[in-house]
């Protein structure tokens, strides 16, 4: 098959030789099974194949062994010999040990350039899961990106959102009669949660400059596709924060991509390790969100394979639009072992050679059970497959490598300085610093006010006490009078302090009231 990637079979022990077909590669897949039983090497030479056919690959590296397919394998290695055996086994005349172009990524900028998004691009959706949010709290993180939108506020970083939370605690009663009900406790238990997120590490997510989806997509000067690889076994110790990241991604590539139809080979293949910890625990509406961008998203090119231990880990919705199946042994030592194993036999179409539950569980390491889509996107027959073996090297590189591969990549250098630009934590500092400034200027004027008016008063209790004239006057002559005994007074006085002040204090009085 000569559009196609070679996954193995063949020879007497099993069925014909089976590839995956490029064109009906963005229909999805599946690779499941036990643990120890192979997923990680048919993983690593899927994104062999799609690299040799020029398709760049997103997978997350959760144990550190897909590192490897930055080295070829090594020919003087224990695994050389069972590797050209298999090779010959199945046919795979091709098989020759080289390396593949990587980029490495990571959240935290240790073993990988550092990937980042924007609070703004997350959005409360997707922000609100990673922060385990009630509905109430969700509905106040709903109120704020509302008032970042119409105010002009930048989210980009987690000290943007607690700037903007503060200030929705602070105004709660006015924005409370135009958005609803807006608690202190949800605030603070919101602020409470961006902690948490914090301490975990967080924080690093979140900033600029953001990840550029274009350097995803990229293909290296061999024409081969870029294989990007994001160091996860860090990341794992904190699931929900691995999980969101990458429905973010995926969402993401939803919706910048234009519409592609059906394409001859995809744009971009995305691998979700540890598929299990997107679906535990979501609520209906991310659920609803993760299965339309599954069925949506092939229109864009883009082929999404979920890998978990059970094909009963992935909504029944969402497994249905996997036409691509890789399944290695399961276990059936439990109830929920045999249901999930009965549940995986009945998603293949049916080969009469051999019973498809009972190949499942007697399958061994590196042997799967695989249905592959062919014309028409018409599901293929189950066959019992033994899988090829894999190009690069298998188990993880040294740090030393890994560094050596970083350093001469050409993303080196684009994204490891955080760049902190003006944003609504800034903007709503600097607001608030003007309005103080504006109340201690105000505060200011009103005392000198009250200390004119008093030294006023004064003047004038001054003045009546050095007037002795019986004589009855009228009121116009009296203020005549009046106001000349008190000029008079401040005259003396001008070279004084009190003096100095009676002057100020009048004259801004006067001034300010008008």
């Amino acid at each position: 098959m000569t559009n196609g990637i070679f996954v193995g079979g063949g020879g007497p022990d099993y069925g014909e030789k089976q590839f995956l077909a490029l064109n009906y590669a963005n229909r999805h897949g599946m690779i499941a099974g036990a643990t120890g039983t192979g997923k990680t090497v048919t993983l690593q030479i899927l994104a062999e194949g799609f690299s040799d056919a020029g398709v760049p690959v997103f997978m997350s590296d959760v144990k550190g062994d897909l590192s490897g397919l930055a080295m070829p394998g090594d020919p003087t290695g224990k695994l050389h010999a069972p590797f050209t055996e298999r090779a010959a086994k199945i046919g795979f005349d091709e098989f020759a040990y080289r390396d593949y172009p990587v980029t490495f990524w990571d959240l935290f900028g240790q073993q990988g350039h550092p990937v980042r998004t924007t609070v703004a691009e997350m959005g409360p959706l997707l922000l609100s899961r990673l922060l385990e949010l009630s509905e109430a709290q969700e509905g106040v993180l709903n109120i704020a990106f509302r008032l970042a939108d119409e105010d002009g506020l930048p989210l980009l970083d987690l000290e943007d959102l607690r700037a903007l939370l503060v200030w929705v605690g602070e105004n709660r009663d006015g924005l409370s009669l135009r958005y609803g009900n807006i608690s202190p406790a949800s605030v603070g238990a919101i602020q409470r949660r961006l902690l948490v997120l914090e301490n975990q590490g967080g924080a690093n997510l979140f900033g600029e400059p953001a990840l550029d989806l274009s350097d995803l997509m990229r293909t290296a000067p061999d024409g081969r596709g870029q294989v990007n690889i994001l160091a996860a076994d860090t990341l794992m110790g904190s699931p929900r924060l691995y999980a969101t990241f990458l429905l973010w991604l995926l969402s993401e590539l939803f919706e910048e991509l234009p519409e592609v139809g059906d394409p001859d080979k995809p744009r971009l293949v995305f691998f979700f390790d540890e598929a299990h910890l997107l679906f535990d625990g979501a609520p209906k509406a991310l659920v609803d969100k993760v299965e339309q961008v599954a069925r949506l998203i092939r229109s864009k090119g883009v082929g999404v394979f979920f890998i978990s231990q059970n094909p009963d880990d992935i909504p029944e919705d969402i497994l249905g639009q996997l036409g691509n199946r890789v399944q290695h042994a399961l276990r059936a030592f439990t109830a929920r072992d045999r249901k999930a194993l009965k549940l995986a036999a009945e998603t293949y179409r049916e080969n009469p050679r051999f019973d498809i539950e009972a190949a499942i569980r007697e399958v061994g390491v590196g042997e799967a059970v695989t249905s592959f889509l062919q014309k028409k996107g018409v599901p293929g027959i189950a066959e019992r497959t033994l899988v090829r073996p894999p190009s690069s090297q298998l188990g993880p590189i040294s740090p030393a490598q890994r560094g050596g591969v970083m350093r001469g990549s050409d993303l080196a250098g684009k994204y490891d300085t955080r760049i902190d630009r003006d944003s609504a934590h800034e903007i709503l500092a600097a607001r608030a610093a003007k309005a103080a400034e504006a109340a201690a200027e105000a505060e200011r004027r009103e005392v000198e006010a009250e200390e004119a008016e008093r030294e006023f008063k004064a003047a004038r209790r001054y003045s009546g006490s050095r007037v002795d004239d019986p004589a009855p006057r009228s009121r116009k002559s009296s203020e005549k009078s009046l106001s000349e005994q008190v000029g008079s007074m401040v005259m003396k006085e001008l070279t004084g302090t009190t003096g100095r002040r009676i002057v100020r204090g009048i004259l801004g009085g006067l001034f300010k009231a008008r």
